[in-house]
């Protein structure tokens, strides 16, 4: 009877208690009042001297106290305290049951206590290790060289790093998190800015582009990318944009370019020179002719024919040479729409003098159907072709075949694309090197014959366009080098979707 009217109030007492320590002497008083004892006390058995207790008014100092009757408090197997109380009357079974019955609830109590402390301790320890972690992370993005940050599909700033900060244009990270990237950014078109985020948001893909700007004084170009970013696997969430200053790489890669240009020219000069010699030998012949007019008297030739036939002749030499001269010179790079068949047509023009073109098969097969208008610059995709192409007359052998190829096509994003193909029938590069053809310095040719930089070059000309250079190589079947290049419109050279 005692048992079932004590427990449901001991329990409210623990129930009821903002704090374990609290409730237990709420309790433990309760059952000293109930069991009419002197004193109930909760010893703890890891040696603290901290007691839970309850003392009956008057009662004697704990030397005159009678022995307690203790019950050990277990959880688990373990000891955790044990209940003690003092009482001149013996326990009768009621009681001692009672006694039991609270010292498990006090198992529980403590228990449940040790339990929420050590959750405590461990989600200190795990908030402790992710700021730490974040920090770490900030940092690395603060120490990055390039300016970064982090947009939603709302076009709100989430993350703006230190980069982001300094110059004479810095934006703070507290003025940048949180607003729109439209008013941060207010100097660049909202217009543009927001298609370039849709198509990523859109299409999932990296999207690269360049841009120069004097905001610092000087001229620079600066490398964008924006990358997509998904927050639990699904659609894009937010775009990360990185800007990096490649004005120096650029010119150092333009330098290089230059010299792999020269080089290409050296190349083309034996064939251009023998090309010269057919027409300076028909000037050689006009100009004995009219020597000799006056001897030869009415059967002498017209000397206006000569002379035609001279000019026709000295026109054809100028035309070859400003050929040479035009791609040898270097010029400031300049972007604008083009027709990829006009530099195709641009190429040959200089690649046909090459003596090893005069013993293959030059087949060209070009798209009729449609301009295939592409943005950036005429003289760099020429140079990209014919790079191409003397790698093409390298690899075929004699009488064989290299076919020039356009047309238009999707790539794997959807995108309209205006190819350029340069395939030969040569042996073709081995799978294990083809991954190595587009490194600096790698070349399959022997010792003297090649630098290495016509690939690399070429692949880096093609990215700043905005492309993708590929080589499709089956064993022992050839190579074919394809040119992707975002295929225009001619209204404002608008991309085709």
């Amino acid at each position: 009877m005692l048992l079932a009217a004590t427990v449901p109030h001991l329990l409210r007492h623990l129930a009821d208690a903002t704090e374990v320590n609290a409730g237990l002497a709420q309790m433990l008083a309760h059952l000293g009042q109930d069991l009419e004892a002197d004193r109930v006390a909760l010893e703890f058995a890891d040696g603290r001297t901290r007691t839970i207790a309850w003392r009956a008014g008057g009662a004697a100092a704990d030397a005159a106290l009678p022995r307690p009757v203790q019950v050990t408090v277990t959880s688990a197997g373990q000891t955790l305290a044990s209940l003690l109380v003092h009482r001149d009357r013996p326990f009768d079974s009621d009681e001692q049951a009672l006694l039991s019955t609270v010292g498990d609830l006090c198992a529980v109590a403590l228990a449940r206590e040790a339990h929420r402390r050590d959750l405590e301790v461990q989600v200190s320890d795990r908030m402790r290790e992710v700021a730490q972690q974040r920090a770490f992370i900030e940092c690395i993005v603060d120490s990055l060289p390039h300016g970064l940050y982090v947009v939603d599909r709302d076009y709100r700033i989430h993350a703006w790093n230190r980069k982001r900060e300094t110059g004479m244009q810095g934006v703070s990270r507290t003025d940048a998190v949180g607003r729109s990237i439209f008013e941060i950014l207010h100097r660049q078109p909202a217009g543009l800015l927001k298609r370039e985020f849709d198509e990523v948001f859109a299409s999932g893909q990296l999207q690269q582009f360049q841009m120069e700007s004097n905001a610092f004084g000087d001229m620079r170009t600066y490398r964008i990318s924006k990358i997509p970013m998904r927050l639990g696997g699904g659609a894009v969430t937010h775009v990360i944009t990185i800007g990096e200053d490649i004005t120096d790489w650029k010119a150092a890669l333009d330098r290089t370019a230059q010299a792999e240009k020269l080089a290409a020219l050296g190349q083309l000069a034996a064939g251009v020179m023998h090309e010269i010699n057919n027409p300076l030998a028909t000037i050689a012949a006009c100009a004995e002719s009219l020597s000799l007019a006056e001897e030869l008297g009415a059967a002498a030739p017209p000397a206006g024919e000569m002379l035609r036939i001279i000019d026709l002749e000295v026109q054809r030499c100028k035309k070859i040479v400003n050929g040479l001269l035009d791609f040898s010179r270097p010029k400031a790079v300049g972007r604008a729409l083009f027709d990829l068949n006009s530099v195709v047509q641009q190429g040959l023009f200089l690649l046909q003098h090459h003596p090893r073109f005069k013993r293959i098969k030059l087949a060209t097969e070009l798209e009729a159907s449609v301009p295939l208008l592409v943005e950036g610059d005429s003289d760099q995709m020429a140079q990209v072709l014919i790079a191409l192409a003397m790698n093409a007359l390298d690899a075929t052998p004699e009488q064989g075949r290299v076919t020039i190829r356009t047309r238009a096509g999707d790539d794997d994003a959807g995108r309209v694309m205006a190819q350029l193909d340069v395939e030969d029938e040569g042996p073709g590069v081995p799978r294990a090197l083809q991954a190595k053809v587009f490194e600096p310095f790698f070349t399959t040719k022997p010792p003297g014959q090649g630098t290495g930089l016509g690939l690399a070059i070429c692949y880096g000309i093609v990215a700043d366009h905005g492309g993708t250079l590929a080589l499709v190589s089956p064993e022992g079947q050839g190579a074919t080098f394809r040119v992707s290049l975002p295929l225009r419109t001619a209204d404002a050279g608008e991309l085709l979707a």
